[in-house]
C-alpha cells in the first residue's frame, strides 16, 4: 500500500530534505586539514581540526567578508582552497555554482538539470563533493554528474534512475556522492541497486548492490571490524558493503515511518551509531567478524517516544565520551531539544529544552550552530551543561550546518550565500 502523504501536518519534513547529504572519505583529495570538501567536512562527522577560532560572538556581530546572491536549494556549501561550491536554482534550472573563497565572485556555473520541485520543498537535496580535479553532484531527480573543478565543464553525466530502473524517492533524491579511491558511490534505491558505484573518471558503472528503499541519508566510508565498509542508511535498514566489489557484508533492520532515515551513520570507537526522528530513537551497534561472516549486535538502544535522542535530519557529533545532537519530539514536530547523551550508555546527560531546530558543526572546542531562523549561535562544548557564547542573525530560514574552512564560516539560505570571519 502506498504510504500517505502528509503535506499539511508533516510540513516540517522540508527540514529533513536539506540535510539529506553527507559523505565521508578524505583519502581521495589530500586537502589541508581545514578543508570542508563535502557535507559535514572532510571526515563526514561535522568536525573541523581548525584552531584559533573565536571564543565569543561580539555584541556588534562577526565581520561579514562577503554576501552574494544564491538561489533556492537544500545543498550545503563545501569549501576547499580557493573554491566554494554549492547548488542553486537559477532561471528554472538546477545549477552548480563555484565561487572564489576570498571574494564570493563567481568562477563558473554548470547547468545540471531543469529546476526540481517537490511539495516538501524545492531545489536540490544533495551537497556537492570536491575532489582534486572535479566536483561531483547529484540532482533532485537522480542525475549524477562530474564537472571539471577548474572550468565547470562536464566530464560525464548519468541519469541513475533511468539507467538502473529505479523510482524517485517521495521527497526527492538526496544522496550526496561519496568519492573514495576513484569511485563515486551514491544511494539509488533501485531493484538490486540500493547503492551503485561508478568510475570517477568516466561515469561507467563499476557495481550495484543491495535492495530496499533509498531513504534520505548518504553513504559513508567507515572502518568496522577491521574492514573498510561503505555504510548505507536506507529507509528500512542499515547496510555494510565491501567498497571494491559491492558485496553486502551485513544488514541491520531499522525501519522508520515514511523511510525518513536521514542522519548519517557515525563511528564511536569501533562501534556504529544511528538515529532517526519520527519518535524512532537511537542505537549503538557492534559489528563483528568471524572469518568471512559478519554480525551486528546492539550495544544499547533507546527507542520510541521516551528516547532522549531522536535525530531528525541532523547528524550528531561525537565529542569525547558524549554525543551532542538535536532531539526532535514527535513526527517532524516543532519541538526540538539540543541534547547531550552518554555515548557509552545512551543515557541523558543534559538537555537545553526547546532550543529549536537547527544544525551544527564542531571546531576548537565549540559548537557553531545555525538555527532555522538564520541565526549563528556559538556554544561551548561541555558535558556539564549548555553554555552559549553569543548569537547573531545571518540569513533568513536555513537548515544547513555551517561550513568551516581556513578561519571562515559559510552558510546559505534560499536567497544568499554568506561568508563571515570566525578566526581570532
Amino acid at each position: 500500500m502506498k504510504k500517505p502523504k502528509r503535506y499539511n501536518t508533516f510540513g516540517m519534513i522540508v527540514v529533513l530534505l536539506i540535510y539529506f547529504t553527507s559523505q565521508g572519505s578524505s583519502e581521495l583529495w589530500g586537502q589541508t586539514a581545514s578543508s570542508w570538501p563535502q557535507f559535514l567536512g572532510a571526515q563526514r562527522n561535522g568536525t573541523s581540526s581548525e584552531t584559533n577560532l573565536i571564543d565569543r560572538i561580539p555584541v556588534d556581530g562577526l565581520p561579514t567578508l562577503w554576501r552574494v546572491a544564491g538561489g533556492v536549494g537544500m545543498s550545503a556549501v563545501v569549501a576547499d582552497g580557493s573554491d566554494v561550491v554549492t547548488m542553486v536554482r537559477r532561471a528554472g534550472r538546477q545549477v552548480v555554482l563555484c565561487l572564489d573563497a576570498a571574494t564570493g565572485k563567481q568562477k563558473w556555473t554548470y547547468d545540471l538539470a531543469p529546476a526540481y520541485n517537490n511539495a516538501m520543498g524545492n531545489g536540490t537535496r544533495a551537497t556537492p563533493t570536491i575532489t582534486k580535479d572535479s566536483v561531483v553532484v547529484f540532482s533532485g531527480e537522480g542525475i549524477l554528474a562530474a564537472v571539471n573543478r577548474q572550468t565547470g565543464q562536464k566530464l560525464w553525466q548519468v541519469d541513475t534512475l533511468k539507467t538502473l530502473g529505479g523510482e524517485e524517492a517521495e521527497y526527492g533524491m538526496a544522496s550526496s556522492p561519496l568519492v573514495v579511491d576513484g569511485k563515486v558511490y551514491v544511494t539509488v534505491g533501485a531493484e538490486q541497486a540500493l547503492i551503485a558505484a561508478l568510475d570517477l573518471a568516466t561515469g561507467k558503472m563499476v557495481w550495484k548492490s543491495g535492495n530496499g528503499a533509498t531513504g534520505y541519508s548518504s553513504p559513508v566510508l567507515l572502518n568496522l571490524a577491521d574492514q573498510p565498509t561503505v555504510v548505507v542508511f536506507g529507509g528500512e535498514a542499515l547496510f555494510g558493503f565491501e567498497p571494491a566489489s559491492g558485496k553486502q557484508l551485513w544488514r541491520y533492520d531499522f525501519s522508520t515511518n515514511y523511510n525518513c532515515n536521514i542522519a548519517l551513520p557515525i563511528q564511536i570507537g569501533q562501534d556504529l551509531f544511528i538515529s532517526a526522528g519520527e519518535d524512532h530513537g537511537s542505537v549503538r551497534l557492534k559489528v563483528s567478524r568471524s572469518g568471512e561472516t559478519f554480525s551486528v549486535k546492539e550495544v544499547w538502544s533507546s527507542l520510541g517516544k521516551r528516547s532522549p535522542f531522536r535525530n531528525e535530519w541532523q547528524t550528531s557529533l561525537v565529542i569525547g565520551q558524549h554525543l551532542y545532537g538535536m532531539d526532535n519530539v514527535g513526527g517532524a514536530g516543532p519541538i526540538t531539544h539540543l541534547t547531550c547523551i552518554d555515548a557509552g550508555t545512551g543515557e541523558l546527560v543534559w538537555r537545553e529544552a526547546r532550543f529549536g531546530k537547527g544544525n551544527f558543526s564542531f571546531a576548537d572546542g565549540k559548537l557553531f550552530i545555525a538555527t532555522v531562523k538564520g541565526e549563528l549561535v556559538l556554544a561551548k562544548v561541555d558535558s556539564k551543561g549548555y553554555q552559549e557564547l553569543g548569537r547573531q542573525p545571518l540569513l533568513s530560514m536555513t537548515r544547513q550546518s555551517p561550513t568551516l574552512c581556513a578561519g571562515k564560516l559559510y552558510l546559505r539560505d534560499d536567497k544568499e550565500i554568506v561568508c563571515v570571519n570566525v578566526a581570532k
